[in-house]
C-alpha cells in the first residue's frame, strides 16, 4: 500500500466515526425534541383549568370588592349622619346646658359661701415619681 492508500484509509475511518458520532448526537437531540414536546403538552394541559380557576376567583373577588365597597359607602352615610346629628344636639341643648350648669354653680358658691377665708394647700412638685413640699422646690429652683 501506498503512503495515499493509507491516507485515504485513515481519512475514510475519520469520517465514518465523526458520522458515528453525530448520528448518535442527532439520536439524542430526538429524544430531547420529543421529552420537551410531551412536557409542553403536560403543561398545557394542567394550565388551563388552572387559568380557568384563576378567573373564577378573580371574578369572586371582584364581586366581594364590590360588596366591600358597597359596605363602605354605607359606613360613610351612617358616620356622616351621625356627626350632623351629634353637631345639632350639640347646638341644641349644649347652650342651655352650659348656661344651667353655670347657673348651679353660682348658686353653689353663694349659698356656701362663709365670712372665713378659703383655705389654701401648698402647690406641690413631682420629681420622679415623688412628692416634694413648696419649701423644698423653691431650694431646688436655686
Amino acid at each position: 500500500m501506498s503512503g495515499g492508500e493509507v491516507a485515504g484509509i485513515l481519512v475514510a475511518v475519520f469520517w465514518a466515526i465523526l458520522v458515528s458520532f453525530l448520528a448518535v448526537v442527532l439520536v439524542r437531540l430526538a429524544q430531547v425534541l420529543k421529552a420537551t414536546t410531551k412536557l409542553v403538552a403536560d403543561v398545557t394541559e394542567q394550565a388551563v383549568p388552572l387559568l380557568a380557576d384563576a378567573s373564577t376567583t378573580v371574578r369572586s373577588a371582584r364581586t366581594q370588592l364590590d360588596r366591600v365597597d358597597a359596605i363602605a359607602s354605607d359606613v360613610q352615610e351612617v358616620t356622616s349622619n351621625a356627626s350632623a346629628l351629634s353637631s345639632t344636639v350639640a347646638s341644641t341643648f349644649g347652650g342651655p346646658l352650659v348656661k344651667i350648669a353655670a347657673f348651679g354653680y353660682g348658686v353653689r358658691k353663694a349659698l356656701g359661701r362663709t365670712d372665713e377665708a378659703p383655705q389654701k394647700t401648698p402647690r406641690r412638685t413631682v420629681i420622679v415619681g415623688r412628692t416634694v413640699p413648696a419649701a423644698r422646690r423653691r431650694k431646688q429652683k436655686g
